[in-house]
């Protein structure tokens, strides 16, 4: 044992976090416990093996007798493997030997700080769960679990990262969830080799399709009734240690214009609110193009009232409607990024205010017309609705602009097309990115663009085995 003592403290030698807890009983049984300061439940170790050693009647015990007699905890293990011994020891877990038995124990004492089960910020709704993943591990496996009652639920552990040797995990529900796709899945993550995974981000970036494409191929969530309707649809779910996202896959585009809203109110306000979004989705990266296009070379299609007053407000203005747009979405931009980083309630004050007092100040300086900062308003306001399309909506909303300052009408159609081909063209996970876009013949899905009324909903699209049914 002393030997084994000597050889930890010299493998974590200038770790002053490393703790040593010797135990000894009145008959004999030495042993010594280490773990990690602030990772570990102080109540555990010095109820569950502190005292049951100390006051046990064995002379000597083997690793067996140590793990399943003396030790009164729900969670112990002889290991043997160095490997899953470290990576146990470093997540929390508290290793013990005695004395003559080179084996160790492992045993689960895990008690570092969590924060709890709130609902996201960014994924609030109005009706509905209030609950959220958070940064540790297996309580937000639980929070699946507790929805998904169904033994056909599967969570398969992988270790990602040479130095942070993170767990991820990737859930499905076997048997709906497509075998091909848990392969491919399983074969993405086996051939990354990153240095850290400190973030769900850093997989999705390294296994979604199309990685230059700024619509996004993989979905993120934070709530746990999300995963487990994705999981139901036969969908994948990755959970990575240390992040609260989750990544879904296959994504497709009918997901972005989704709310968790849909599923808890009626089925009439959801699909209006479905059509708000995509109209929104339309006009903010279409309307300053067209304004644009209509100023500089199709002002015959104007209405000439609109037209006289959209001119009036121009007067004195010294820069082109391309230019003028472009500056007025650049500040757009620049406002709506100071305000997401400065912290708190400022940060919205500090946005609202500054559109006001900017917009304000550049048309009584005759900087930009009022009519250009209606327009740029607009596109900013309806660009907000669908915040998962939030950076393909900017970068299309400034190619959609530039095209409209150089051809016109014209040059925003063709732009559009281009748009359209290059997203008939993508695809998550083998799955075609614009799926369900067209009413197809037999279609199998009524969850599609728009929400159909949960009596219509087809339950029987996975047939439940008949043994199944029976348990």
């Amino acid at each position: 044992m002393e030997q084994n003592i000597r050889l930890m403290q010299e493998i974590f030698q200038g770790d002053n976090t490393l703790v040593v807890r010797r135990a000894q009983s009145p008959h004999g049984l030495t042993c010594a416990a280490f773990f990690f300061d602030g990772m570990v439940n102080g109540i555990a170790i010095n109820q569950s093996i502190v005292r049951p050693i100390v006051s046990s009647t064995f002379r000597r015990a083997t690793a067996e007798e140590l793990a399943q007699t003396i030790l009164q905890i729900n969670d112990s293990r002889v290991e043997t493997d160095n490997n899953k011994l470290f990576a146990s020891f470093l997540y929390g877990d508290t290793v013990i030997f005695t004395e003559g038995e080179s084996r160790p124990v492992v045993v689960n004492t895990k008690g570092f700080a969590l924060r709890s089960a709130s609902e996201p910020e960014n994924e609030r709704v109005l009706s509905g769960p209030r609950e959220g993943f958070t940064e540790c591990f297996m309580p937000n496996l639980a929070l699946i679990r507790r929805r998904l009652n169904d033994k056909r639920l599967k969570f398969t552990f992988l270790r990602i990262g040479t130095r942070t040797n993170t767990v991820v995990c990737l859930c499905y529900l076997d048997g709906v969830c497509e075998h091909k796709l848990i392969g491919e899945i399983k074969k993405r993550l086996s051939q990354i080799d990153p240095d850290s995974i400190l973030d769900s981000n850093y997989l999705s970036e390294r296994i979604r399709d199309h990685r230059w494409s700024p619509f996004p191929t993989m979905g993120t969530t934070e709530r746990p009734d999300v995963v487990a309707a994705r999981l139901v649809e036969g969908r994948c779910a990755i959970i990575v240690d240390g992040s609260p996202v989750v990544l879904t896959a296959p994504y497709l585009l009918q997901e972005c214009f989704q709310s968790n809203d849909d599923y808890y109110v009626n089925f009439l306000q959801a699909n209006l609110s479905r059509i708000l979004r995509l109209t929104g989705f339309v006009f903010s990266v279409c309307v300053p193009a067209v304004y644009v296009a209509l100023m500089l070379y199709h002002r015959e299609l104007v209405p000439a009232r609109l037209l006289f007053a959209v001119s009036a407000a121009q007067r004195g203005v010294p820069l082109p409607s391309g230019w003028e747009t472009l500056l007025m979405l650049f500040v757009l931009e620049a406002l709506k990024e100071a305000g997401a980083r400065t912290p708190g309630a400022m940060g919205q004050t500090m946005s609202i205010v500054g559109g006001l007092v900017l917009g304000q100040a550049a048309v009584s300086a005759r900087f930009a017309a009022a009519p250009t900062v209606i327009v740029v308003a607009i596109a900013g306001v309806t660009g907000l609705m669908v915040p998962k399309l939030q950076t393909a909506a900017l970068y299309l909303r400034f190619g959609l602009l530039a095209a409209a300052a150089a051809y016109g009408l014209y040059g925003v159609g063709i732009a559009m097309a281009l748009v359209l081909a290059w997203l008939c063209n993508m695809h998550s996970f083998s799955i075609p990115y614009l799926l369900n876009l067209v009413p197809r013949v037999g279609i199998e899905h009524e969850d599609a663009y728009l929400r159909a009324p949960w009596f219509f909903m087809r339950h029987d699209r996975f047939p439940v085995k008949k043994e199944d049914r029976h348990h």
